[in-house]
């Protein structure tokens, strides 16, 4: 699930747009379903959404990112910001989430049901 900080000047729908193009090297030009926002268990607040597109994780594309590795070295290393995707069932998901953002998917589940 790509995230990142709104940029001054987007709201949180272009900012999830251009989180998913840098992260995954594609655009999402579909309509997005709001999750809505959850509160992580440090404070920080996410707020979250989905779309419907075909995407094959084969085809990531990340934006490269700089780090400090080993930490407090100062040694710095350029690595993708994503480094695989994949796609999971929703229990599955579950495994690999903060206990905070599962919420999300149950949002997505109901979401989905809803549609028909």
């Amino acid at each position: 699930m790509p995230k990142g900080l709104v940029l001054p000047g987007e709201d949180d729908e272009t900012a999830a747009r251009r989180e998913v193009a840098e992260e995954l090297g594609c655009r999402i030009d579909e309509e997005l379903i709001s999750l809505g926002d959850i509160q992580q268990s440090a404070g920080k607040v996410v707020v979250a959404f989905a779309a419907q597109r075909n995407f094959d994780p084969a085809a990531l594309v990340s934006n490269m990112i700089e780090i400090e590795w080993p930490p407090r070295t100062g040694r710095k290393l350029v690595v993708p910001e994503v480094d695989a995707a994949r796609w999971l069932d929703l229990d599955a998901a579950r495994g690999h989430m903060l206990p905070s953002q599962t919420q999300l998917l149950d949002r997505l589940e109901a979401a989905l049901s809803n549609c028909g």
